[in-house]
């Protein structure tokens, strides 16, 4: 399979069932990709065992970049298929480290995938 997720070995942290490094087209410094290492395309086909090796990592994954950057605050999402943004069909959950100052103004986050709807 080709599939870069799969072959993915610049490791930052693992569990049985998932692991987690970072993305190479980070959004700020310390962006990690948490990923099942089964393959599969997205969030929603993770079973439950893969969901809570994920949470883990996520969790493990936040006190790494608090020690490591001291963000400020984090957003955690998924693209679940193309229409959604999703352009590598591996399941990967971004861990997003956020600082004061890194945009002018947060207000919004994640809505920010439909840029007009982002601050209300």
């Amino acid at each position: 399979m080709d599939c870069p997720f799969c072959q993915s070995d610049q490791l930052v942290m693992e569990n049985d069932l998932a692991k987690a490094f970072f993305d190479k087209h980070p959004v700020n410094e310390g962006h990690l990709l948490v990923v099942p290492k089964r393959h599969t395309v997205t969030y929603f086909e993770c079973t439950i065992e893969e969901k809570i090796a994920i949470d883990q990592l996520i969790q493990r994954g936040k006190v790494h970049l608090e020690e490591t950057y001291q963000p400020d605050g984090f957003n955690i999402g998924t693209n679940a298929g193309s229409a959604a943004g999703q352009t590598i069909f591996h399941c990967h959950i971004h861990l997003i480290p956020r600082f004061t100052g890194d945009i002018d103004d947060p207000r919004g986050g994640v809505r920010g995938v439909i840029p007009e709807k982002r601050v209300y």
